[in-house]
């Protein structure tokens, strides 16, 4: 529609097709799911050299895999880090050390399933803990049973594997607000190209003294690598591209799927079985964050253009509101 001011016909601005606009987000789509199916299929082949390596063998290579990855795609200077930027970097090695030595400990002792499901309580926890509304603090409740259930507090629980879980999730949600801290302090990739170097490095003598003492096969070293390609390498890469296509928020809402993909490749590369409450509690959780994710992009459009005024003193038509 043209509009006419002055005696001059003035054009519209010129937008993104609507089938472009489509086709990224749907693409994206694609990715996120890609890339979390590539996370939870990584993940089972890395059990599948437990039995040879144990977890911490297979931490070790997928360390490796991420460190040598991060650091030859980003290249980072730590020689010219301030003292401010080491602290962050630091934590994060050592945060990112413990969060997967410990998920996949917990996957040997309570299963895939199950460990990504209480791991995935870290990033939801980081995201209610932001929110002042008491739908949060439903869903909050609603996930927390989850985890009740799925803990089956009794004489025959693993307790120590459930434990595990609960510090994977903490460590992810200390992952996140370290991240945030690092990418103010240390520009680019530097930063987590760093600190997966060093957390590679932690790992050289505990898994060089590892595969000395029990020498893997082929297949069990292919299968630890496939972890460290797929569960590190690939979401690195894809995720990243994915976040140009769709909102923060719809990401957001797609991590929900890393449960569920982890229960169903449990279940056909690993051959664990979960009874129908343990199901009942991953869809609980799983629910609880979509529900929680999609509440907080509800945001009413006349307290959406108010912020933006009080925070950049623009009149509502020009700051763009529609």
């Amino acid at each position: 529609m043209q509009t006419e001011q002055s005696g001059t016909v003035l054009a519209p601005p010129r937008a993104v097709p609507a089938p472009a606009a489509a086709s990224g987000a749907g693409l994206g789509i694609v990715m996120m799911v890609g890339s979390a199916l590539a996370n939870q299929v990584g993940a089972a082949l890395g059990a599948l050299a437990f039995p040879v390596i144990g977890a911490v063998g297979v931490v070790a290579v997928r360390q490796w895999v991420a460190g040598a990855l991060l650091v030859a795609l980003d290249r980072p200077r730590p020689w010219r880090f301030t003292a401010a930027q080491w602290r962050p970097v630091l934590l994060l090695a050592v945060v990112f050390a413990t969060m997967n030595l410990s998920l996949y400990s917990a996957i040997d002792r309570i299963g895939l399933g199950l460990a990504v499901t209480c791991e995935f309580l870290g990033p939801l926890a980081v995201a209610l803990a932001a929110s002042r509304r008491r739908a949060d603090l439903a869903c909050a409740l609603v996930a927390l049973a989850g985890v009740v259930v799925l803990s089956r507090p009794q004489p025959t629980s693993d307790v120590v594997g459930i434990a595990l879980g609960l510090l994977a999730a903490g460590c992810w949600a200390a992952y996140i607000l370290v991240n945030r801290e690092l990418g103010v302090r240390v520009p680019g990739g530097a930063g987590s190209a760093t600190a997966a170097g060093l957390s590679a490095l932690a790992f050289v003598p505990v898994g060089a003294a590892v595969l000395v003492h029990s020498p893997p096969s082929l297949t069990t070293a292919a299968c630890a690598v496939a972890a460290g390609v797929l569960a590190s390498a690939v979401p690195l890469v894809v995720d990243v591209r994915a976040l140009r296509r769709v909102p923060a928020g719809a990401y957001g809402v797609f991590m929900s799927i890393h449960p569920v993909f982890a229960a169903v490749m449990g279940l056909v590369v690993l051959d664990e079985v979960l009874a129908w409450d343990a199901w009942l509690a991953i869809a609980a959780i799983v629910g609880a964050n979509v529900v929680s994710q999609l509440l907080g992009r509800r945001v009413p459009a006349g307290r959406a253009v108010r912020e933006q005024v009080r925070a950049s003193g623009t009149p509502p038509q020009a700051a763009g509101h529609r």
